[in-house]
């Protein structure tokens, strides 16, 4: 529990007594220039609220002085008690942001300015009210860290909100229970991920005092002592462990903690054991240098007290499957009570705390999210250093741009959470509801103010989409330079509206000109449209039929596959896609390559590097097949032994090189999406390229594909035009020659 810094006085005692007796109180642990500036946001927030109250019946300035009394007790900044004072001055006008800048300065007046917006959206009801939805609930903590641009900001709305907890026992029951419940799906959790414990304890212990009171007396009752005698036991177990440690010649930091009601009852609940059965009620946490001296610790603790029989695990010799490392062991410690103690190595905790091993990346996290998650390391990395007396506030601005989060978290009027990455527009909200309300759209409203289209969105904004129904895209929609789209899902939208028009006709063109093409070939059988749509990544006939109409698909490409697959014999499996087998370089002394010096050598090209005319070639000779031609920069012979380097001869391209094309192999990697194969081979159609194989692989940790095509050309020109072709499709990211 966060215990306060003193005792408030009564309500009766007036708000001006509570504000003097708790500024006093403060004197010891912040300096005079410090405690000025608090003050002086009492003087403001006296003028700001006078003698409002909240639901609990306490004055509001009795409610925010509690909140800065629990950062206090938590050694918060003086930024971070004024900006808890002043939350929700802005709220009435009686302050404006101008007027916090001029007397708080920028960073106290941005984390007013952020507590204000969380404050208008963090107890809406029906953002938590959807039970059976839990991504609203993981979307609605992204969003409160979003917004908070300063981790404090955060910091105050838990401390807020444990206030808050503490003074409901007296509101009605279902009150009570809807507040209760609010803190245990949203703001526990949040408290857990930044590791901050005695808030998540505190929050955890009183939504079961509320939920479930029943269970949190019979669990009180259970436990034979009070928390605060656990939390003496503790400290004299550490004082024993730190003699003995030092007598050992280990450097150990040692922490303990007595486990929490909420906490033992779950896993009470879990295990299906009594309060009997569970030997970490007390616990300490023992950090060391090495792995040797984990073991050497553990035999220290077994020295000192009783080891219980099967309560032993050993995590660093058989890591748990997310890595998680560290030696378990429970003892009979002093006065006979059992005591559970965890050793590993500050290197293993780091990964426990922060890595993939932490209690929240695998038990709460929906999906993996890298960037989240590396947020909110950031956030946890500087509480650390606060709590061990670092440069914070030095840390906070050295990595803010470095960590500003790619993502925002904005509201529908129903006020469901969407993701969207950071510069998105009304237009990307629009298509990522739905494409018909982005197709449709013709008007937004922003907090209930008209916007652009092209207007920035930002996180806790709450985006209403204004529709006509005979409304459609406009082409101006997909130019970059006018901003209206940054998502490529809402770009791909308005692109396929576009395809999709004239529909009927371009079905009609598509028909009759596939009907025509394959009477010239004389091939007499119909192809079956949906099987060879399939083949091209469209769903039905029809969408290919259209594609070849609007002219995005070549008839020829498709016309070849359906001659084929009339030659093919029947197969149990689909074939890789390849329009046609590679045609061998037929070997020749007066062929595209020249042998300088050397007449009638057979040679034949690499198939490491795939050289083409205008590369740069060295020629290498084999045993018994003539001469293999190399690109100069080729892998395979930058490292070749010395008496094989001896092989190497000139070879250089005929001055009218033949009419051959040439296999090559290049990368290209995307943004995936739906269609992005088909917007590649149609580039091959269109440029009369033969692929002669594909190999795709989707990334879905990052969103990209990855695709290696393999495809003829006549020279290292013809391909640089290709790749030239191809980096102009939208989402494409890197064009690469492949070897």
């Amino acid at each position: 529990m966060v215990k306060p810094v003193y005792n408030l006085p009564d309500q009766d005692s007036g708000d001006e007594a509570a504000i003097q007796h708790w500024l006093e109180s403060l004197e010891s642990h912040y300096p005079e220039e410090n405690r000025a500036r608090i003050a002086g946001a009492c003087e403001a927030l006296t003028r700001c609220r006078g003698d409002r109250r909240i639901e609990t019946g306490e004055t509001h300035v009795r409610h925010v002085l509690s909140t800065a009394d629990i950062l206090a007790r938590l050694r918060m900044d003086d930024e971070t008690l004024v900006a808890a004072l002043l939350n929700g001055c802005l709220d009435q006008g009686e302050i404006t942001e101008t007027q916090l800048l001029e007397h708080f300065g920028p960073g106290i007046a941005r984390m007013v300015g952020d507590l204000a917006r969380i404050g208008q959206i963090a107890n809406v009801d029906a953002i938590i009210a959807a039970k059976d939805q839990p991504e609203h609930e993981e979307n609605l903590r992204r969003l409160l860290l979003g917004i908070a641009e300063d981790v404090r900001v955060v910091l105050v709305v838990l401390a807020e909100r444990v206030h808050l907890m503490r003074a409901i026992k007296d509101l009605e029951p279902e009150r009570r229970a809807k507040i209760a419940r609010d803190t245990q799906r949203v703001y526990a959790p949040l408290a857990n991920r930044l590791g901050i414990w005695q808030v998540k304890w505190e929050l955890e212990d009183l939504t079961l005092r509320y939920l479930q009171p029943d269970d949190y007396k019979r669990v009180a009752n259970l436990l034979a002592e009070r928390r605060e005698e656990r939390e003496r036991y503790i400290a004299t177990v550490m004082e024993t462990l730190r003699d003995k440690f030092s007598e050992a010649g280990i450097a150990a930091e040692i922490t303990g903690r007595p486990k929490h009601i909420f906490s033992i009852w779950k896993k009470m609940q879990r295990k299906g054991v009594t309060i009997e059965d569970i030997f970490d009620l007390r616990a300490v946490r023992i950090l060391v240098d090495s792995v040797a001296d984990c073991y050497a610790a553990l035999g220290i603790v077994h020295g000192l007290w009783k080891h219980i029989p099967k309560e032993f695990d050993d995590y660093i010799a058989t890591p748990k499957g997310n890595m998680y490392r560290s030696l378990h062991t429970a003892v009979i410690g002093p006065e006979d009570k059992s005591l559970e103690v965890q050793i590993r190595t500050h290197e293993m905790h780091r990964h426990a705390e922060f890595g993939v091993a932490a209690h929240w990346a695998y038990k709460e996290a929906k999906g993996h999210d890298a960037e989240f998650q590396r947020r909110v390391v950031w956030m946890r990395n500087w509480l650390e250093l606060k709590n061990e007396g670092d440069d914070a506030s030095g840390f906070l601005e050295r990595f803010k741009a470095e960590f500003e989060p790619v993502h925002i978290y904005v509201l529908t009027p129903q006020f469901k959470v969407v993701e969207l990455p950071k510069g998105a527009t009304p237009l990307d909200f629009a298509y990522a509801i739905h494409s018909e309300i982005g197709n449709r759209c013709r008007g937004a409203r922003v907090n209930d103010r008209i916007v652009p289209l092209n207007h920035v969105l930002g996180s806790g904004d709450t985006v209403e989409i204004l529709t006509q129904k005979n409304a459609a895209p406009s082409r101006d929609w997909l130019s970059p330079h006018q901003g209206y789209l940054t998502t490529a899902r809402a770009r791909n939208r308005v692109r396929q509206w576009f395809k999709q028009q004239n529909f009927d006709q371009h079905l009609h063109e598509g028909r009759t000109l596939l009907d025509r093409e394959l009477a010239r070939l004389g091939i007499v059988e119909k192809p079956h449209l949906d099987e060879l749509a399939l083949k091209f990544n469209f769903k039905r006939g029809e969408d290919l039929l259209a594609a070849i109409g609007r002219g995005d698909l070549a008839l020829g490409q498709v016309a070849r596959q359906v001659g084929e697959s009339k030659t093919e014999e029947p197969r149990d499996k689909e074939p890789e896609l390849r329009v046609r087998a590679p045609q061998k370089h037929k070997p020749s002394s007066q062929g595209d390559v020249v042998i300088e010096g050397v007449d009638d050598l057979m040679t034949q090209m690499a198939q490491c590097c795939k050289p083409v005319p205008h590369d740069a070639i060295v020629g290498f000779v084999t045993r018994g097949r003539g001469v293999t031609i190399h690109r100069k920069n080729c892998g395979n012979l930058r490292h070749l032994p010395a008496e094989e380097a001896e092989r190497l001869i000139r070879a250089r391209w005929a001055d009218q090189p033949g009419h051959s094309s040439y296999p090559v192999d290049f990368l290209v990697i995307a943004s995936d999406r739906k269609g992005l194969l088909r917007d590649v081979t149609s580039i091959f159609s269109d440029a009369d390229v033969d692929v002669l194989g594909v190999n795709t692989h989707s990334e879905r940790s990052t969103d990209t594909a990855s695709m290696r095509f393999t495809v003829e050309v006549r020279d290292s020109g013809h391909l640089d035009r290709l790749m030239a072709k191809l980096r102009q499709i939208p989402e494409i990211l890197e064009v690469r020659r492949f070897y």
